[in-house]
């Protein structure tokens, strides 16, 4: 029985947003239209009290529930709080958006809370079918949000594609881990381990197994070659879902690829270091030039989300503690930036107009000189201006690989970033120097202008004293990896 309890304690934040999320899908068919701010208003008390219960049962030490399928370290606890903040976030943005659009329904919500239980599922996934478990729960909830707006003949093309491209995605991941499952007699993540350090006698299946497993994480991290769909969706979703996939996912595939490649898979890191190396320099390269040719800011933030997943790869390739630190430090930069991005795209939305070309950011500082300046911190973050929160994040992880001896890597990476700072600057140069075409005011919720706000300037004050949002990231990585 203590056990049981035990098991359940360790669970406590993913059974209260279980619960909360299957409350709010059946209380919306009880309420009237003009009371669905009932709905909003519960979300955002499911992430604050998952937020609550995650940080009030957090312990320095690594526990395991459920026969060791489940963990509980400082690295979950800090990814999760991380999700949390940025769905809360992401649902300010969204309020307006979807309420002009017919999409202010329970489903929207209650499959918003779904996909973030099985990121949390994910996040703390010791074996692989606990970890596949909560990949599924997250697919099949962003499918059905990207098809969300069913009047939309985009939003339905984008859905079919993801829905298929995850799919195979996910059947090459099953295929790899049926190979390990096949040679080490386990499914468990630390009985895969184990059995690696002991020395397995069909090493070449291992190698098979983990190219398959690796394609099948690049896929949900959105690296070259598996990189096709992140366009299509990013353009075809609406808006408020985009800004879901762009940001709090990466955070979930981020930890995905930790539980599996360095919490389990780091014997063979000679194996997938080379593989690493291959989709961080094709990202890059990809990524940065094809967003040049782009005149649709999703299309453009999709490509941008491509080279930063290379630079993130940068750190995880390095193989090092390191490394590690800095490319998470990298991927809650990145969520940050994309957040605030994707924010001031929403703010210029409104009823019948979607705000999706650079043209729509034409003389922005005409009509709004603080949103002008929002953004101008967005995009010099994402380039890697300095003193902005996305200088350090590069800084990190090409510093990390540099520790590890790709010199000619790094010298690579930074000249693919000064490539990709002409797009980054092209919006700029858009918002203060050329004519404001679309003259109409920007109306928009206190709340949203207020988060929106405190979003971008985190980025340049983050950037500026770096320190603390670093020390929390080393603390989290060092504690659960040792």
């Amino acid at each position: 029985m203590d056990a049981i309890y035990y098991d359940l304690a360790t669970a406590l934040p993913e059974i209260f947003v279980l619960c909360m999320a299957m409350f709010i899908l059946l209380l919306d068919l009880f309420l009237k239209p003009n009371n669905r701010f009932l709905i909003h208003v519960l979300a955002q008390f499911t992430l604050i009290g998952a937020a609550f219960i995650t940080i009030s049962t957090y312990t320095p030490s690594v526990s395991y529930a459920f026969n060791n399928m489940f963990v509980d370290d400082p690295f979950s606890d800090v990814i999760k709080v991380m999700m949390y903040l940025s769905t809360f976030t992401m649902l300010v943005y969204t309020r307006s958006y979807i309420k002009l659009r017919g999409m202010f329904r329970g489903e929207f919500y209650a499959l918003v809370l779904f996909a973030l239980l099985g990121m949390m599922i994910m996040v703390s996934g010791q074996h692989f079918l606990t970890l596949y478990m909560g990949l599924e729960l997250l697919s099949l909830s962003l499918y059905a949000l990207v098809a969300l707006d069913r009047d939309n003949p985009r939003a339905t093309e984008a859905a079919i594609k993801y829905f298929v491209l995850g799919a195979l995605a996910s059947g090459m991941l099953l295929y790899g881990m049926s190979m390990f499952y096949g040679v080490t007699g386990s499914l468990n993540i630390s009985d895969v381990t184990q059995a690696l350090l002991v020395g397995v006698p069909s090493h070449a299946v291992m190698v098979l197994g983990l190219v398959f497993v690796v394609a099948g994480l690049a896929f949900k991290l959105g690296a070259v070659p598996f990189q096709m769909w992140i366009p299509d969706v990013y353009h075809g979703s609406p808006t408020a879902v985009t800004i879901f996939i762009g940001t709090v996912t990466k955070l979930a595939a981020f930890a995905f690829v930790i539980r599996l490649l360095i919490q389990g898979l780091f014997v063979l890191a000679g194996d997938w270091q080379g593989m690493l190396i291959i989709m961080a320099v094709l990202s890059i390269a990809i990524g940065n030039i094809t967003a040049i040719a782009q005149t649709n800011i999703k299309r453009m933030l999709a490509y941008s989300t491509i080279s930063h997943i290379g630079f993130l790869l940068y750190g995880l390739m390095s193989a090092s503690m390191n490394g590690y630190i800095s490319s998470t430090f990298y991927i809650v930069s990145y969520t940050m930036m994309t957040l605030a991005g994707f924010g001031v795209i929403l703010l210029l939305s409104r009823h019948g107009f979607e705000a999706e070309n650079l043209s729509d950011l034409k003389g922005l500082n005409q009509r709004s000189p603080w949103y002008a300046f929002l953004m101008l911190i967005v995009m010099f973050s994402m380039a890697g201006v300095p003193p902005t929160l996305g200088f350090y994040a590069k800084f990190t992880v090409l510093q990390a690989a540099l520790q590890a001896g790709f010199v000619w890597l790094v010298v690579y990476a930074v000249l693919m970033a000064a490539i990709g700072a002409f797009y980054y600057l092209r919006v700029v140069k858009l918002m203060y120097f050329d004519d404001v075409e679309d003259k109409s005011p920007i109306v928009a919720p206190f709340s949203m202008r207020l988060v929106l706000s405190i979003n971008a300037l985190a980025l340049l004050v983050v950037g500026l004293m770096p320190q603390p949002l670093m020390n929390i990231c080393a603390y989290a990585i060092s504690r659960s990896l040792q």
